[in-house]
This record gives C-alpha cells, sequence and structure tokens, in this order.
C-alpha cells in the first residue's frame, strides 16, 4: 500500500507543542509494516498550528491542500493519512481526493480534552482513528465513522531488546502541569522516602509569567474568549475557572528533592527501559472535571514504555482496559495512596517486574503496533 502522509510534517521550530515525534513514528511504523509513504516535502502541515490571522490560516490552508490535491492526482496513493485538527481541515479537497476512489483516513487524540462532541469538519473522513475508549460515543453519538485503534507509537528495534540492568529507581519523565503537581505532592506528603524521580521541563525552573506590558483585552474581546471557553468547556467549567483563579499550588520541600530537569533523548530512554519502575500519569488539566477529582486516558507512553521493555505502573481508566491485562502486563494506580502501594511492592519483588516487563513488550509490540493498526484499517476500508 501507497499512504499520502498529512502527518504534521513540517519545519522542527514552530512555537507550538512538540508535534516533531509524530511523522517520525508514523513514517517508522509505515515502513517496517512494508508499506510506502508519500509527502509534498514543501507542505508545512504543522504550521497550521502557528497562531496567526484568519485570513494567514486561510492562504496557508489554500496553498497547501492545493499542492497535495496535484500530488495525490499524480501519485494515486491507496489512501490518505492524516493527523488534522479541524480548522486544518478543507472538506471541499478531500471530497476531490475521494472521487477519485482515493479514501482519507484522520486520526487525533485528546479528544476527551478537546471535545465535547466530536467536531463536525470529521464528518468527511471516510475513517476516524480514535485512540480514547470514552470519546468512541462522540463519533457514534455524531454518526461518524471510526475505528478504535491505540495511538500510533514506533520504537527502534534496537530499542526493543529488554536489559537485565536497572540503574535507576522509580522513575517519571514529563513536563509540569497542574495535576501532577498536586499528584507529586501529595505522593511525598504520605511517603517522603519513595524512591522516585521526575524529569521533564518546567519542574525546575522558578520563574513565572508575567503579563506586565501587555495591553489589557477591550471588553468585546473579553466577552468574544469567554464564550468561545464556555463553548468549549461548559458553563459548568467556566465557574471551575472563576473559582480556581487564585489557587496557586507550589511544589513543596519535600517534593523538590526529587525533581531533576528534562532528559535528552538517549536519556530518556535509558531511564524509561533501565528504570526498576517506569511510572505514567494519564489525569491532566481541565476545567470540566473538579480539581480534586480529575479525568483520565491512556497516553502515548502507554504504548512506548511497554515497546521499549519497562515494568510500567501507570495511572488507571478505561482504556489500559482495553490495551493491557493488569496485574500480568502492566500494573496500575487509581489515588496517591495506590500509587505508593504499587510501587513498594514492584520494588521488593525483581521477579514480578521482569514478568511484567516481558508480557508488556509482546502485547505492545505485536497487538499496538503500527503494523497492526495499518492492516485493521486496511481490512475495515477494502
Amino acid at each position: 500500500m501507497k499512504i499520502f502522509l498529512a502527518f504534521f510534517q513540517g519545519e522542527p521550530n514552530h512555537p507550538i507543542s512538540s508535534y516533531s515525534f509524530w511523522p517520525y513514528y508514523i513514517k517508522n511504523g509505515i515502513e517496517e509494516a512494508g508499506h510506502s509513504w508519500i509527502e509534498d516535502k514543501q507542505i508545512d502541515w504543522a504550521y497550521g498550528m502557528v497562531p496567526q490571522s484568519t485570513s494567514s490560516l486561510e492562504k496557508w490552508k489554500s496553498i497547501a491542500w492545493e499542492k497535495a490535491l496535484s500530488l495525490i492526482k499524480s501519485e494515486r496513493p491507496d489512501f490518505v493519512l492524516s493527523y488534522l485538527y479541524p480548522h486544518l481541515i478543507d472538506s471541499v479537497a478531500i471530497k476531490e481526493i475521494q472521487k477519485l476512489g482515493i479514501p482519507c483516513v484522520n486520526f487525533f487524540c485528546d479528544n476527551v480534552r478537546e471535545f465535547i462532541k466530536a467536531p463536525r469538519a470529521f464528518e468527511v473522513f471516510d475513517l476516524n482513528w480514535v485512540p480514547e475508549s470514552n470519546a468512541l460515543n462522540l463519533y457514534k453519538s455524531a454518526g461518524y465513522k471510526y475505528i478504535h485503534l491505540p495511538m500510533p507509537m514506533w520504537v527502534d528495534p534496537k530499542q526493543r531488546e529488554i536489559s537485565g540492568k536497572e540503574l535507576f529507581e522509580i522513575s517519571f519523565i514529563g513536563s509540569r502541569d497542574l495535576q501532577r503537581l498536586l499528584l507529586f505532592n501529595q505522593v511525598f506528603e504520605l511517603d517522603t522516602e519513595l524512591p522516585l524521580s521526575i524529569y521533564g521541563s518546567g519542574w525546575k525552573e522558578t520563574k513565572t509569567s508575567s503579563n506586565s506590558g501587555v495591553a489589557p483585552l477591550s471588553l468585546y474581546n473579553k466577552a468574544f474568549f469567554q464564550a468561545k471557553f464556555i463553548q468549549k468547556e461548559g458553563i459548568k467549567g467556566y465557574i471551575r475557572k472563576l473559582k480556581q483563579r487564585k489557587f496557586n499550588p507550589v511544589i513543596t520541600p519535600k517534593l523538590m528533592s526529587h525533581l531533576n530537569g528534562k532528559p535528552s533523548f538517549d536519556d530518556y530512554l535509558s531511564i524509561t527501559k533501565h528504570s526498576k519502575i517506569t511510572l505514567g500519569v494519564n489525569r491532566y488539566d481541565s476545567y470540566r472535571y473538579p480539581l480534586l477529582k480529575p479525568d483520565s486516558y491512556s497516553r502515548l507512553r502507554d504504548i512506548e514504555s511497554p515497546m521499549l521493555g519497562s515494568c510500567y505502573l501507570t495511572e488507571d481508566n478505561s482504556d489500559i482496559d482495553f490495551l493491557y491485562v493488569k496485574g500480568k502486563e502492566i500494573e496500575t494506580y487509581s489515588s496517591a495512596e495506590e500509587l505508593i502501594s504499587k510501587s513498594r511492592d514492584l520494588y521488593e519483588n525483581p521477579q514480578k517486574r521482569n514478568e511484567l516487563r516481558q508480557a508488556a513488550q509482546i502485547k505492545a509490540l505485536n497487538e499496538h503496533s503500527i503494523s497492526r493498526s495499518l492492516e485493521k484499517i486496511i481490512q475495515t476500508l477494502l
């Protein structure tokens, strides 16, 4: 199969959240599956996520989709595979592609974080690749065609060996956010001796952002942004936002000693693979849920860490039941107390750790690979 890709390829230094790993994963995964991919290297798909004016975005969309259509008409791929946010979608162009007999498949993660209902723009796709269990009803209610598959993850075969060397204790790698801060403050309030090291951006920085020098918003702009917020998060979310405006938790001294900076890519791999226990945190910041009762959904790390051969302890949610057998392939927790108790149990049981490493890696590489997902997508499209 030849697949046209619109999967966040672009210039590497746009002022947006990390994105360059997506084309790296999907391209290597396609090749490992025995398929091929094509792209127009002149299209910067990531640029559509850069903050810009409406006129600038529309100009970019027109040029990008015109180039995409031209290449697709000449190369005739078997299908199009994209990772597109709603505002990046040109339904007219996609329908032109479909008239050629070429189906279009769109992957989107963070559905439960981003949407209250499936975006109207996703209706045009022949198939929507949906990784979150709790997002399936959004697509079902909208009547959109969808397939429930894990997030697309690929690790280099050289990194798939399971090493017997445990060079680190318990490790978490991830950037700082409010929910992670609250969780780890609670963990070390309960157990100051837990041998957990935390790595990632934002944990060691002490400077806070300032709005000094920024012109205040006009009443019109304030009303506009408030309306957009309510549209996305709902009235209850807006009320929670107002209540939390003065809530500013800080890193406690007990947590401070466990913090580290952002590791290099090589260090990231080494820490993930060679820790006695690799920790996942799946809760996320959202005004749709009470601050102390956050929602949780499975992240890319839930596929990557087992593929790398880690002993994996992650936060429970409905996605985990779709991915693994708890207690046999990975372990899960639902509270700070359970995180501590599961960590302590695994820490004292090297045989259990090794069993989890072996079983989870087999499951992830065999069942949750891009190769396996492409196989299911192709079967559905045929």
